[in-house]
This record gives structure tokens, sequence and C-alpha cells, in this order.
């Protein structure tokens, strides 16, 4: 393949992982309008939950292609994967849009819903076909690569994001967050359709289909990096997605700054990941990853102004900056053999982890605000300040329920850490 292909193959995967950030921002930036516009119509006790699950079908629609295009990829293609998920970023916004035109009722509660796992299928495609593409390109540096593809995730939350300030800054329908992720996703199909894509690592090197499978059961300790994902994942994700609606409560400006904010910083550092994962090891990168995400996860919860919301934004930055891409090439370095099917099994754990772990956010939301409320029939009775007040509570509540997470991770990371570190001492004595 000429390095001009492989140019076009870096772009195309970079502008794919750049719109399903973006999609990510949308999300964000409309989880509290659909909460106030639709689900507060329908069920204002659990309209917090209602957006959990709403958030949460999108990345089962993202584990499910994810797991079942790695496993069929090679068979149908990258190219392929790319157009689906091109089209169905463009259908699922277009139907989400459609079911706020209308009447708040459970059938446009399930009309969003089919929506946005759309749009979780098409998110899912992406990282099924890139992933290997670019693990496939420059197999040396895998952990390098998959940083840089990664790092345009943040570049695209930041985009969907300040487009969100700046359109809520305009008055204008929230509608045209979903609107805006059309232009990108037309031209990523445009050029997909002109370029060809290569065979995955696994082809190349000449290890069958059946061998891919048959290493699940070679490689058990597969199986640990597989769990763990889930929890790097839902410190990553999880406060993503929730961060307008409960942050915005408790540190009295919009929460998806601080997303902006903390993308950016991701967007910057993941270009240095080759370099730190060299000094430290990828695994002692994951270990010091998990300290940052509960420190700054911590300090988000219990934040009460711009400047500590910040600050506790920006270790939680740091923490959670390497995690998805780390995972991703640490998996990739040690089964090789694995090849797109181990790739897509990490996604789809992490993607099952924020669809389970954002229903249960928002039950915590409301369970927190109803206590604080004093029961079901005084909070039906609050407004203005005392309501702010409660929701505020209920915000804290549901964010603290996230600190323990990174911190399990802490223990797996360290022992995995040590035993290479001495596993690599015997190999140096011995020569």
């Amino acid at each position: 393949m000429t390095n001009s292909m492989d140019k076009k193959l870096f772009f195309i995967a970079n502008l794919s992982i750049f719109i399903i950030g973006m999609g990510f921002a949308v999300r964000a930036n409309i989880a509290n309008d659909l909460q106030t516009s639709i689900f507060d119509a329908i069920d204002s006790v659990r309209s917090a939950t209602m957006v959990g699950q709403a958030l949460g079908i999108t990345f089962t629609g993202f584990a499910f292609t994810l797991l079942f295009g790695s496993a069929i990829v090679d068979f149908i293609g990258s190219k392929k994967m790319l157009v689906f998920s091109a089209l169905s970023y463009l259908l699922g916004s277009s139907i989400v849009v459609f079911a706020s035109l209308l009447e708040a009722s459970w059938a446009a509660y399930y009309i969003v819903l089919s929506g946005l796992l759309m749009t979780g299928l098409g998110w899912g495609a992406v990282e099924a076909a890139v992933n290997p593409v670019v693990a496939t390109i420059d197999p040396k540096n895998k952990v390098k690569r998959l940083n840089l593809l990664h790092a345009w995730w943040p570049a695209g939350i930041v985009v969907g994001g300040l487009l969100g300030v700046l359109l809520d800054s305009l008055n204008a329908s929230w509608q045209f967050n979903l609107l805006a992720l059309i232009l990108p996703s037309i031209l990523l199909l445009v050029l997909v359709l002109k370029v060809e894509f290569p065979l995955t690592e696994r082809v190349i090197s000449g290890v069958s289909y059946l061998d891919m499978f048959k290493e699940l059961y070679r490689k058990p300790q597969f199986i640990i990096f597989w769990c763990c994902m889930w929890l790097t994942t839902t410190s990553e994700l999880a406060p993503g997605q929730w961060v307008d609606l409960s942050l915005s409560k408790i540190v009295g400006f919009k929460g998806i700054l601080i997303l902006v904010y903390v993308s950016s910083l991701m967007f910057v550092m993941r270009h240095f990941a080759g370099a730190i994962a060299k000094q430290l090891s990828t695994v002692g990168l994951l270990w010091f990853s998990s300290l940052f995400a509960a420190i700054g996860l911590y300090g988000l919860s219990v934040a009460n102004g711009p400047v500590n919301a910040f600050f506790a934004a920006t270790v939680w930055g740091i923490g959670v900056c390497y995690m998805w891409p780390t995972m991703l090439a640490t998996v990739s370095e040690r089964f090789p053999k694995g090849g797109a099917l181990f790739l897509g099994l990490m996604g789809f754990g992490g993607g099952m982890a924020i669809q389970f772990a954002l229903p249960k956010l928002g039950a915590i939301f409301d369970q927190a605000k109803i206590e604080a409320a004093g029961g079901l029939e005084q909070l039906a009775l609050l407004s203005g300040e005392q309501l702010e007040q409660v929701q505020k509570i209920a915000a804290v509540e549901s964010f603290q329920s996230l600190v323990y997470i990174p911190v399990l991770l802490l223990p797996v990371f360290g022992v995995i850490w040590f035993y290479d570190h001495s596993r690599q001492k015997k190999l140096a004595f011995s020569n």
C-alpha cells in the first residue's frame, strides 16, 4: 500500500472517530432537553432514569454492532461497515428530531430510543472498522497510533460541545444539535466510497478465522482485560454523558463546558501516549490513569464552584485520557492472533458497561431527589430554588457513586504491572 493511500485511510479513520465524538457531545447536550421537553411530561418522577435509559441504549447499539461487526469485518470489509455507520447517523439523528416534534407520549419516548439506538449502531460500526485498519497499517506502533486515532474522539466532543453552547446562547432549538451530525456523516460517506481498504493484520499474518476464535480459550488471561474494560469505560464515558445534566446543577454553569475542556486536554495528551507508555509500560499507564480518575471523579462530585470543578476535571481528564485506546492497544499487543474479534469484544464490554451504568445513575438521581424532598408528594409540590436544591443533592449522590469504579482497577493493574516487571527482570538476568 502506498504512503498516499495510508494517509487517506488515516484521514478517513480520524474523521469517523471525530464524528462519533461529536455524537457523544450532542447526546450530552440534549440530555437535559430530552428530560424537560419530553420525559418530564411522561413521568416526572422517573424522568432522570428515562434519560439514562435513552442514553444507555446508544451504548447497547454500539456494543452489539461492535461485537458482531468485529467478528465479520474480515468478510464484509471495513468499507461497508463505514458506509453503514454514516447512514446510521443520518437516519438516527432524523428519527430523534422527528420524535421531538410529536406530542410527549410513550410513543415519542420509544421513537427517541429507536433513533438513539440507530446512532449507537453507527458508532459501533466505526470502532469495528477502523481499529483493526489502523493496527494493520502501523503494527509496530499500536499504542501510539491508536491513541492518535482516538485523539479525534475528544476533538469531536469539543466541536460538538461548543456548537451546543453556541446554539443555546442563540436560543436556537436544541434539535439543531442533531442536525449538525448530518454534514460530516455525508462527507464520510463520500470519502469511504472512493477508497479501498486493506486486509486486516490477522488475515495478512495467515491466522485463520477459526484460530482467532480459538484464542478465547488459549488465552484465558484475556478475560481479565475484558472485565477491566467494563470498569475503565465506565470511569471515562459515564461521567461524560452525565456531566451536563448533573454538574450544571452543582457548579452553576453549563456542565458541557467541563466536558469540552477535558476533551481539549485529552486531544493534546493522547499525542504523547507512545512516549509515556515506553517509560511506564502500558499497564503502568493504566494504573496511574485509574488513580487520577478516582481522585478527579471525587473532586467533581463535591465541587461547588467553577474553580473547584475545573481543577477536578483536569485530574479526571488526565486519568481517563488514555484508558480506551490503551486498553485496545494492550490487548492487540498481547493477543495479536485475537485480531478484530478481541478488539470487538473489548468494545462490546465497554459499551455494555455504560448501558448498565447510565440507567443506574438515573435511578440513583431519581431516588435521591425523592429522599431529599421528603417523599413523592412533597417532591411534586416543589418548584424554583427548592427544586433546584433537591436536584443538586441528587446530582452529587449520582456522581459520587462513580468514584468507586476506578478504585477497583488499582489492585488489578498493580498486580499485572508487578508481574510483567518481574518477568522482564528474570528474562534480562537469564540473558
